[in-house]
Formats: structure tokens, C-alpha cells, sequence
């Protein structure tokens, strides 16, 4: 039943990404779907005890994230070219920033597509993970935002990961809004 439910998502994925709609190309995206889901259908349902209707709220959920992330990332593009073509010395401009956090989300993928989301944001990229310990490097302090929060408060980021992935984990935390 997962490994169904991988292939017709990655099937859709594949439609709606490669836009070709013939026979060859079907064919590839049912013959590439199905050797993803073989490999790594137990990926996106780990927690298998959970019913359709909630994974169904989860891809709206997720859905609304994606959705947010871009404009994050149109706003971070904006910044990042702002910073470009300032009429200013770059000395004065850039000041690359290392710092490193603590993650709240416990699984690896929610930590993966935490990750994934800081890198796709321009200014910023997480150099590694390490037992929930993000290392992100930023072209300024301002363009890592709120990343790096004080221990007991989400980031924003965070806190939207949590909601598609974890839940749960909002409501043991406070300021989880």
C-alpha cells in the first residue's frame, strides 16, 4: 500500500515536472516511479500506524509549506541583490556568518528537509548535521533570520517543518504558535 502510494505520488511529480505527455515519456516516468518507490518507499511513510486521512491533511500541510518557502526564497533572492548591487565596498557589505543550532525535529527526514529548505534559501547553507546540531553559514547575520532562535523558541522554518513532519513536537514546545 506505501510503496503504491510512493509511485503514484512520484508518477504525479514526474507529470507535472517533465510536462511531456507521450508515450515514451509516461513509460520513463512509470518505469522511474517504480524503481523510486521500491528503493525508498518506506521514506516518506515511516510512521505507518497513521491513516490516509491524516496523510492527506500531511500533503496539505506540506502543500502550504512549499507555498511559503518560495516566498521566502523570492524575499531572500531580493536581499541577496540588494546586497549585489549596493553602491558600497563589499567589505562593507558582506559579513559571513557561521553559527550553529540545535534542532528540535527528531527524524532524519524532517532534519533533511529542514536542511534542504535553509540551502534553497539564497544567503544561507547548511554545512552539516550532526546529532540535530545544524552548522549553517550565511552571507550576513540578517539573512540567517531567525535559524538560529534561543533553544526554547522554533524558528519560523522550523516550526512549519515541525507541522508537516512532527506535529506532535509542536505542542510540547512553548512559543510553538
Amino acid at each position: 500500500m506505501f510503496g503504491f502510494m510512493t509511485f503514484v505520488l512520484m508518477f504525479i511529480l514526474w507529470i507535472a515536472m517533465s510536462g511531456k505527455f507521450d508515450l515514451f515519456h509516461l513509460v520513463l516516468g512509470v518505469i522511474s516511479s517504480a524503481i523510486v518507490a521500491m528503493m525508498s518507499g518506506n521514506v516518506l511513510f515511516q510512521d505507518r500506524e497513521k491513516g490516509l486521512g491524516y496523510r492527506i491533511m500531511q500533503g496539505g500541510r506540506f502543500v502550504h509549506y512549499a507555498v511559503w518557502l518560495v516566498i521566502q526564497i523570492i524575499y531572500a533572492n531580493m536581499y541577496v541583490v540588494r546586497l549585489a548591487l549596493t553602491t558600497k565596498k563589499m567589505e562593507e557589505v558582506l559579513d559571513p556568518y557561521m553559527f550553529t543550532f540545535e534542532s528540535h525535529l527528531k527524524t532524519p527526514f524532517a532534519q533533511f528537509v529542514l536542511a534542504n529548505s535553509i540551502t534553497l534559501t539564497p544567503g544561507t547553507v547548511t554545512i552539516r548535521i550532526e546529532d540535530g546540531i545544524f552548522l549553517v553559514h550565511a552571507i550576513t547575520e540578517p539573512a540567517a533570520g531567525d535559524l538560529g532562535g534561543d533553544g526554547e523558541i522554533l524558528s519560523d522554518m522550523e516550526r512549519r517543518v515541525a507541522a508537516v513532519f512532527e506535529p506532535e513536537i509542536l505542542h510540547n514546545m512553548k512559543g510553538w504558535k
